[in-house]
């Protein structure tokens, strides 16, 4: 393409909303998903070369097919879920740092000795849970070991 040589109208993306295409598992409405390395969303779970990307908004069920056969809606943003056990547990000290996917509702304080994927960073700790920021292009860079400069 050449530069413009006249107005255009560019399309933007509005709100949060985002789709992908579904691996080939069920999400559940409400589940932690992660964009797996074939960047297909899937449900959280304890693998490696994926990242959390957000809230599946609906159940879709694409268990039966192949991957990218279905769509799903998942949202970014700020969730609580459930905190890990014994010396996984989160507390307040891991307040801005990663945590790491157990499953598709509940993270951890470490990647498990590199057995499981970032699900994004802690925002805070209650009795009911972590509240975890998804946020797939923060957590992308995160892994990249990119940094701000100095």
């Amino acid at each position: 393409m050449t530069a413009l040589a006249a107005d255009r109208n560019t399309a933007r993306m509005e709100g949060d909303l985002r789709v992908g295409g579904a691996a080939a598992v069920l999400i559940y409405a409400g589940a932690l998903v992660m964009r797996n390395s074939s960047g297909y969303v899937t449900k959280g779970a304890t693998a490696t070369g994926a990242v959390g990307c957000g809230r599946a908004e609906e159940r879709v069920d694409n268990s039966g097919g192949s991957a990218g056969d279905l769509d799903v809606r998942y949202r970014p943003g700020i969730f609580r879920f459930a905190n890990s056990a014994s010396t996984d547990l989160i507390g307040i000290t891991e307040i801005g740092k990663p945590c790491y996917v157990v499953d598709d509702q509940t993270v951890a304080k470490t990647d498990g000795t590199a057995s499981r994927s970032i699900a994004g960073f802690v925002e805070g700790v209650d009795d009911l849970g972590v509240w975890v920021r998804l946020d797939e292009t923060l957590a992308q860079a995160y892994v990249a070991g990119v940094t701000k400069p100095a």
